[in-house]
C-alpha cells in the first residue's frame, strides 16, 4: 500500500485532536474511553481467534512450534509472550518463540528501519531452521511491515501453516495467511501510535492463543496452572497452594510431597493419588497425553 494514510492505524482519531489542551483527568479519562472500544473489538475476532489456536494445538501435538514474528510494538509484545510460556506453563523455551526485527537489541531499544527488509524476515526464520510442522504468526498493527512478510512468504514457501495478526482492514487485501486476526481498535489517541490501542488488542490475542493452546494441551488443571515448576519462593507458594487446593493435603504435607515430585506440581498431584513415586508419575502423565484430568481419574487406570 504507498498510501499509508488510509490505514486504520495512522488515521487521525477526531475524539483526541484537543487533548493537548485538557488537564490531567480529562487526559486520562479520554484515554480509558478509547481503551474500554479494545476488547469488544478483539471479541469480534473470536472466531477467526479461535481457529488460530486449534491450528497451534495441532502443531504442537506434532512437535511443531509457534513463532511470533513481528517489529517495534508488535516485536517486543511477541517475544513477551513467548518468554512467560515457559514459567507459567512448564514448556520448553523453544514451543513459543518471538522474534523481532533488529534482534535483541531491537527490544530495549528503537532500530526502526530494521522492518524495511523482506529478506531480513525470511534470513530471521532461516536461522531457526522452521519446518513444514511449524506456525509462524506474523504481528503488524497496520499490516504491510516488510520484515513481517518476508517470514510470513517464506513459511508459506516450506509448508508452515500461517496466521496473521494486524489491526488494519485496508491491509488484508496485501496479506496471504492461513488465517488473518483483525481486531479493528479504531484511530490512536495520539495519530499513528500503535504502542496504544493496537498494542494493547494485540497483547490480548496473544494471551488468549497461547493460553487456550495450552489448556488444550493440558497444562491447565480447572483454572489451575499445575505444570508451572516451583523455582524461586513465589512459585513454591503457589505450587503449595495447587496441590492443597486439588488434593486437601496440609501444607507441611503438600510442602514434603513438593519436595518429591522435584518442584514438579502435576506430578506431585498424580503422586498423590496413585501413590506412586517421581518416576512412575511421569510416566503415567505420558500415557495419559500429560493430561493431569485422565491420570488421576480412576476411570482410566489400568491397575
Amino acid at each position: 500500500m504507498k498510501d499509508r494514510s488510509k490505514l486504520t492505524t495512522e488515521k487521525s482519531n477526531p475524539s483526541t485532536v484537543g487533548i493537548d489542551r485538557l488537564s490531567t483527568l480529562k487526559i486520562v479519562e479520554l484515554m480509558n474511553q478509547q481503551d474500554a472500544l479494545i476488547a469488544d473489538a478483539v471479541a469480534g475476532q473470536k472466531r477467526q481467534i479461535a481457529e488460530a489456536i486449534d491450528t497451534v494445538v495441532e502443531s504442537f501435538k506434532k512437535g511443531g512450534r509457534l513463532f511470533y514474528v513481528g517489529a517495534g510494538t508488535s516485536g517486543r509484545l511477541g517475544v513477551l509472550d513467548a518468554s512467560e510460556c515457559p514459567p507459567t506453563f512448564g514448556v520448553k523455551p523453544t514451543m513459543v518463540q518471538g522474534i523481532i526485527a533488529g534482534g535483541k537489541r531491537a527490544l530495549v531499544r528503537s532500530i526502526e528501519g530494521a522492518e524495511d527488509s523482506k529478506q531480513a524476515g525470511r534470513a530471521a526464520l532461516e536461522k531457526r531452521k522452521i519446518s513444514s510442522a511449524d506456525v509462524i504468526m506474523g504481528i503488524a498493527a497496520c499490516g504491510i511491515t516488510p520484515f513481517v512478510h518476508g517470514a510470513i512468504g517464506y513459511a508459506r514457501l516450506i509448508g508452515c501453516e500461517t496466521i496473521f495478526l494486524i489491526c488494519a482492514p485496508q491491509a488484508i487485501s496485501s496479506i496471504n495467511a492461513d488465517v488473518i486476526i483483525n481486531p479493528v481498535v479504531g484511530p490512536e489517541v495520539i495519530t499513528g501510535s500503535t504502542r496504544m490501542k493496537a498494542g494493547t488488542a494485540t497483547k490480548l490475542v496473544l494471551n488468549t492463543i497461547t493460553t487456550a493452546a495450552m489448556i488444550k494441551m493440558g497444562k491447565v488443571y480447572g483454572n489451575l496452572m499445575v505444570d508451572l515448576r516451583a523455582t524461586n519462593r513465589k512459585l513454591e507458594d503457589r505450587a503449595q497452594r495447587i496441590l492443597i487446593s486439588v488434593t486437601g493435603l496440609s501444607k507441611p504435607s503438600a510442602k514434603k510431597l513438593l519436595r518429591k515430585a522435584d518442584g514438579r506440581v502435576k506430578a506431585a498431584i498424580v503422586m498423590h493419588y496413585r501413590k506412586t513415586d517421581l518416576p512412575t508419575a511421569m510416566n503415567i502423565l505420558k500415557e495419559c497425553g500429560e493430561s493431569l484430568r485422565t491420570a488421576i481419574d480412576k476411570k482410566y487406570w489400568n491397575d
